[in-house]
């Protein structure tokens, strides 16, 4: 008998477009603080300071209200759980669009910040889940495309916390859950299989990785950590090594390691 396809994962529309808002508020209350020092020290994304990490941040959440801006597309073109793959493929021209909006925002990073939450209260509300927005990859649904907001805003907040030390930008707890639950489904989609349970409490459980297929009782292969550790390996933030090391995984069985399945995005 065939294994049973699995289903895949909805999302609360209402609850997401809460999420989104709230965090990208939580960030630009962080970034009001900023000082010129701040803004100008290094992150861990490539020569990015962390003035163009906020500029990013606009950016991620600028693109809703630019793409209900335009002409709704004619097609369907990207499934949501296609989107984590895709997202290497566009590095060199978010940094492009990431390192010019940082030049024109220039010291008005707050008016940058107020423009954009202007402009998505505007768009949002009266836009339905089913319409269509123009991505970088294809065209998604606008609530598939919403979702993919918690995770660029989930990630980008933890990049300004790791780049800021003491700045403790708080993580929405539905922006938390939705990234961590897509990346968790992309992990299983990536290593297709039973044999391996994944658990990130409490937001998701997967199973994944060809092998035998477990029923009943304590799983042969569990892997466990929390939401923003499995985030960080996600998305190449740490690496299963050094999370091994620092006790922020718990791997056992010989389908358990996972260092050649990660990350999910490049």
């Amino acid at each position: 008998m065939p294994p049973a396809k699995k289903r895949t994962r909805t999302y609360d529309s209402a609850k997401i477009r809460t999420a989104v808002l709230a965090q990208f508020g939580t960030v630009r209350e962080a970034v009001r603080t900023l000082t010129p020092e701040q803004l100008a020290r290094p992150t861990r994304l490539g020569d990015w300071t962390v003035h163009e990490l906020a500029a990013h941040i606009a950016m991620v959440l600028g693109t809703v209200h630019r793409y209900l801006s335009v002409p709704e597309p004619a097609q369907h073109e990207v499934p949501l759980m296609d989107w984590p793959f895709a997202t290497v493929t566009a590095a060199a021209q978010v940094d492009e669009d990431t390192r010019a909006l940082a030049e024109s925002a220039g010291t008005e990073l707050d008016e940058l910040f107020a423009r954009t939450l202007t402009g998505i209260e505007q768009s949002l509300p009266a836009a339905p889940d089913e319409r269509l927005v123009p991505s970088r990859f294809g065209a998604m649904t606008l609530g598939d495309f919403l979702v993919t907001r918690t995770v660029e805003l989930t990630v980008h907040t933890d990049d300004l916390n790791d780049a800021v030390p003491g700045l403790d930008v708080p993580y929405d707890r539905q922006a938390l859950a939705a990234c961590a639950r897509l990346l968790a489904d992309a992990l299983a989609l990536k290593a297709p299989g039973a044999s391996t349970e994944v658990r990130i409490p409490p937001y998701a459980v997967v199973q994944c990785v060809e092998g035998p297929r477990h029923t009943r009782g304590t799983p042969p292969n569990v892997v466990e950590t929390d939401p923003l550790t499995w985030v960080r390996l996600a998305t190449g933030r740490t690496d299963w090594a050094s999370a091994l090391d620092a006790a922020k995984v718990s791997a056992s069985g010989e389908r358990a390691d996972l260092s050649g399945l990660l990350p999910i995005m490049g």
